[in-house]
């Protein structure tokens, strides 16, 4: 008998049936806990995967990154031009007008057969990626962040400047897909900002392109049929045509080459030598522009940032000190002030009647 206690509220059975719960309750949490450690990860890689999808990486130009014009049918120069890469030619074998060349010259021969098949393979590869919007009819004053953009006709680069930003990251690329035709206006420029290389600025184009007098280029240019370059445009990058010609007139066409240009690995920095500095001076100085800035050491731009933020830091605390002293200044004189007033009020006010000894009565 139990005297009517019920013993399932007695502590010890408590005690027991906590005993028991125990191992099942701490398994089940830890089962929990790693399933959603794994929900975690999961989340993370799908996040990591939609980065690197943002992301594109560089056109591997293969044997074709060290010509600074490759050519199709023939090769064409008017004026004193000037490139600090290979020339090449395939299958057509004229090249008119002597351009002045600080590299190889291949005319169709092996070299430049094998330089156009890289071309080939670089162009699908450019003309295959997924894009990431839309680059518009007009170039003009438009700012592009690393990725692919699209123009389904033609592109027209009709006044001043089109902006690339790489935010930043020197191994941003930027891939402009054009249906037809690419068309730059006079003294018109491509700019490079916050540590874009021309070495990851691809243009794929499924017609021609022609850039106009004085434009300031940059990147690889990869034109299905010609590429015409006007009086006194300069190029950082290249001029790549399959079929047609390449037209020149008086340009400056220097190097864009770093570690992404033959792999498409990205990666490296690039730099313009003085030479080649001084070319694009020169040739701006003929047109009357500014020497385009672009093409610069993007170590040397880094610099120029830097010292700038420390001067700004300076001034900004040479001002913050010059505040200090004169509150410092002010607060000495409002001091002064007090006294002088305490002072006076001090002599002005009468002397008091002394009571010592006086008769109350």
């Amino acid at each position: 008998m139990t005297g009517g206690v019920p013993t399932h509220g007695s502590s010890t059975g408590d005690s027991l049936a906590a005993s028991r719960r125990s191992p099942f309750s701490g398994r089940a949490k830890m089962l929990r806990s790693g399933a959603g450690l794994l929900l975690l990860l999961l989340i993370s890689s799908m996040l990591l995967a939609g980065s690197a999808s943002a992301a594109p990486a560089s056109v591997g130009l293969g044997t074709a990154a060290s010509f600074s014009v490759l050519g199709g049918s023939t090769v064409t120069n008017t004026g004193p031009t000037t490139m600090f890469g290979d020339l090449g030619l395939s299958p057509g074998s004229s090249v008119t007008g002597a351009p002045h060349v600080l590299g190889a010259t291949h005319v169709d021969d092996a070299v430049a057969i094998e330089a156009k098949s890289s071309l080939t393979t670089a162009y699908n590869d450019a003309a295959s990626r997924p894009t990431n919007g839309s680059a518009g009819t007009d170039l003009s004053g438009q700012t592009f962040t690393p990725g692919v953009r699209t123009a389904s006709s033609s592109l027209l680069l009709a006044s001043g400047s089109v902006t690339l930003d790489a935010q930043g990251n020197p191994n941003a690329v930027f891939i402009f897909q054009i249906g037809t035709t690419l068309t730059t206006g006079s003294n018109t420029s491509v700019s490079l900002i916050n540590g874009a290389q021309a070495c990851n600025v691809f243009w794929q184009i499924g017609s021609s392109a022609t850039l106009g007098s004085g434009t300031r280029f940059v990147g690889t240019v990869m034109a299905a049929a010609t590429i015409t370059a006007n009086t006194a445009a300069t190029i950082h990058g290249r001029l790549l045509a399959q079929t047609g010609a390449v037209n020149l007139d008086t340009n400056t066409i220097t190097t864009s080459n770093c570690a992404s240009s033959s792999s498409g690995e990205g990666g490296g920095s690039e730099a313009t030598t003085p030479a080649e500095t001084a070319a694009l001076s020169a040739a701006a100085a003929k047109t009357g522009a500014a020497a385009p800035a672009a093409p610069t050491s993007q170590s040397t731009t880094a610099a120029q940032r830097a010292a700038a933020q420390k001067a700004a830091a300076r001034r900004a605390a040479a001002k913050r000190a010059a505040a200090r002293r004169t509150a410092a200044r002010r607060a000495a004189a409002r001091r002064r002030r007090h006294r002088a007033a305490d002072t006076h009020r001090t002599q002005a006010q009468p002397a008091s009647p002394s009571t010592r000894g006086a008769f109350t009565g």
